[in-house]
């Protein structure tokens, strides 16, 4: 399952590449910086979202266990 801080991560980190890239063309250092720290918190909210997957899982699991006993 996908939740939303994985898919607002990985948009995030796709628009900072593309202005990476962009201030790449261009030459403006300021924009390619901009990118690479928009690129950084959508790793961070990617990883997050994984995170609440794993905790969702577990407690899922937990609460199966539970009802076998």
């Amino acid at each position: 399952m996908v939740n939303k801080n994985q898919i607002k991560g990985a948009i995030k980190d796709a628009a900072g590449k593309v202005q990476e890239e962009a201030g790449k063309l261009v030459g403006n250092k300021e924009q390619e910086a901009k990118g690479l720290k928009k690129q950084a918190e959508g790793k961070a909210e990617k990883v997050l979202g994984d995170v609440k997957e794993v905790v969702k899982d577990a407690k899922d699991a937990l609460k199966r266990a539970v009802k076998k006993t």
